[in-house]
């Protein structure tokens, strides 16, 4: 029987070996113990996020969940490798009892309007939660170029420093910060001084992967264009039309931003 199925031999995840892992490292649930970890990945968007969700698939050793609590409030349904969930009550059930003999990870980009899901009390204290930043001000021109408009909350860096406050008072880990210029400009120096940080074996191969869309992020595919175009993390400077230096909108909503992105910036892993 694989650990974790009930009586009858199911396990919400039995097969997941063929279906879902990378062949970089096949997940073998009989090696996992009971007490998998979940990590959570906080970010604003536009933040190089879905890129480092990308590399966490390609590790091949956990479950990926792409923007499950986004989806939830705001489509009412969600997938974690084909299983539906269609509440947030479910979704939460499973996450806190059925995911025990597997590891999760999880990348958000949490709004007000998800507290009363991420801030619930047994989450905050046992994930291990990772906030991963990115300069306001490019921030806004990204935004913009997809959506013609910025404020101050689809920015969002106000609510990701609520809740890394409240997992820096609360979590029984404590959380760790990344900026996305380290991530995109040395990768692997970032993503290994990350997992030691995290208690994660470093996967190199898992700096790279195939290009292409992904079934988990098929919700929200035009936001995640550049990353299913790439190969892997790459530092390119994309040039915007509409900056902070030529609107005021987005001058403003950067500003706004801005003293959240530097407090967290302070607590940011030091690379290298």
């Amino acid at each position: 029987m694989v650990p974790g199925a009930d009586a009858s031999g199911y396990h919400p995840f039995a097969g997941i070996t063929r279906s879902l892992l990378s062949p970089v490292r096949r997940c073998r649930l009989a090696a996992y113990d009971a007490g998998m970890a979940i990590y959570a990945l906080w970010s604003s968007t536009r933040s190089r996020s879905t890129a480092f969700f990308r590399s966490m698939i390609e590790r091949g050793d956990m479950v990926c969940s792409h923007e499950p609590f986004s989806d939830l409030t705001a489509l009412g349904e969600t997938d974690v490798a084909g299983r539906p969930f269609t509440s947030t009550g479910e979704f939460m059930r499973w996450l806190r009892h059925d995911t025990r003999d597997i590891g999760v990870f999880i990348k958000d980009t949490p709004n007000p309007r998800h507290a009363p899901l991420v801030e619930q009390a047994w989450f905050v204290e046992h994930a291990h939660h990772t906030f991963l930043i990115r300069r306001p001000e490019e921030v806004a021109a990204s935004f913009y170029a997809i959506e013609g408009t910025a404020s101050a909350q689809s920015i969002g860096l106000e609510y990701v420093h609520r809740l890394w406050d409240l997992t820096r008072q609360s979590a029984s880990v404590a959380p760790l910060v990344i900026d996305a210029d380290d991530l995109l400009t040395r990768p692997a120096q970032t993503m290994a001084a990350w997992c030691h940080a995290a208690g994660l074996a470093f996967i190199e191969q898992a700096l790279r992967w195939d290009s292409g869309d992904r079934s988990e992020w098929r919700r929200s595919a035009r936001w995640h264009v550049d990353v299913a175009a790439s190969d892997g993390f790459h530092g390119r400077v994309r040039r915007y039309e509409v900056t902070v230096d030529n609107s005021p909108q987005l001058a403003e909503a950067a500003a706004h931003n801005r003293p959240f992105y530097e407090a967290l910036y302070a607590e940011r892993l030091r690379i290298g």
